[in-house]
């Protein structure tokens, strides 16, 4: 067989695995935001730090788009709608939810309920807009979702439980399921149309003013409060705007254009693994067998869910 009809498969297979390799990259430095929350915690009232870490991704977008001479797009009405709805859902309401449900929850609980994200956008998908849904990729949201309840119920027990009146705090955080879901599923005519770092930038400029505005509201917005920061949380306040929001939301939305948001959404459900990883690397905190179990069990599933498309490739060259 001639070169030329095996290098299309290939070249396809590899741009592939690049895609893999990028959003594994994302979900270990979102693994890293809770790390660095920890550092943070105490320091800032949760809205507050909310709306700091996305004025530091905005700046960062804004510098970096400056830097590259790339100038800001200039949306038609409708996309500008679309963008705002996507600040709403992905930035506003989501954190609103984390930052209110973890009042009522603890963040254990809070991380079981948001593992469900894989599994929701890719019913929605599937329901949407037809993106395909197979036995495999069914397997492989199972196994993602049975490896991180694995992970993060055998670090904290508790996660299972039900506390009294705590209904109200799993409810607000299936809310950021949901704002989650919405900023995946429908940036996805923007992604082609403006491209992913556009997209990300305005959606995060017009987030980043809804929790500003939201933070002055309640009369949380003190500046004095940045001054009694120590060194390690002004570190990870930087990690959380620069790299957690800024960097990653774009390798995010990069990858869901190129593989669509059911392969990528899987990728999700490493951020407990890395989570995980990371806080044993740099808090010394413990790594149990049940959790080397769980990340198998969710590599497992993000392989069964990109199977297909590689098994295809493959027999495209034979």
């Amino acid at each position: 067989m001639s070169e030329s009809n095996i290098s299309g498969p290939l070249a396809a297979e590899y741009r592939d695995l690049a895609v893999y390799a990028r959003l594994a990259a994302v979900t270990t430095i979102w693994g890293g935001t809770f790390v660095a929350g920890r550092y943070l915690a105490g320091g800032l009232t949760p809205l507050l730090a909310a709306s700091l870490r996305f004025l530091l991704a905005s700046l960062a977008l804004l510098g970096f788009m400056a830097l590259a001479r790339i100038p800001l797009a200039r949306p038609n009405l409708r996309q500008f709608g679309q963008l705002a709805l996507l600040g709403f859902f992905g930035i506003f309401f989501y954190n609103l939810c984390f930052f209110l449900g973890l009042q009522q929850v603890n963040a254990s609980r809070a991380s079981l309920i948001v593992a469900l994200n894989p599994a929701v956008i890719a019913l929605a998908s599937w329901a949407l807009f037809k993106e395909r849904l197979g036995r495999r990729q069914l397997l492989g949201i199972v196994l993602c979702l049975s490896g991180a309840a694995l992970v993060i119920c055998s670090r904290d027990p508790s996660a299972l439980a039900v506390q009294a009146g705590g209904w109200r705090g799993d409810l607000l955080i299936l809310g950021c399921v949901l704002g989650w879901g919405v900023y995946s599923l429908f940036s996805k005519g923007l992604n082609h149309s403006l491209g992913p770092l556009q997209t990300v930038t305005y959606s995060i400029l017009l987030g980043t003013l809804m929790l500003c505005v939201a933070t002055l509201a309640r009369g949380e917005f003190e500046w004095q409060a940045l001054a009694r920061l120590n060194f390690a949380q002004g570190l990870s306040l930087l990690y959380l705007g620069v790299l957690g929001s800024a960097l990653a939301y774009i390798g995010y939305y990069d990858g869901l254009r190129r593989i669509g948001a059911t392969r990528a959404g899987v990728f999700i459900a490493l951020n407990p693994l890395t989570a995980v990883i990371l806080g044993a690397l740099l808090l010394e905190e413990q790594v149990s067998l049940v959790m080397g179990l769980g990340g198998a069990l969710i590599l497992g599933g993000i392989y069964q869910c990109n199977k297909p498309l590689a098994g295809r490739a493959k027999k495209a060259i034979l």
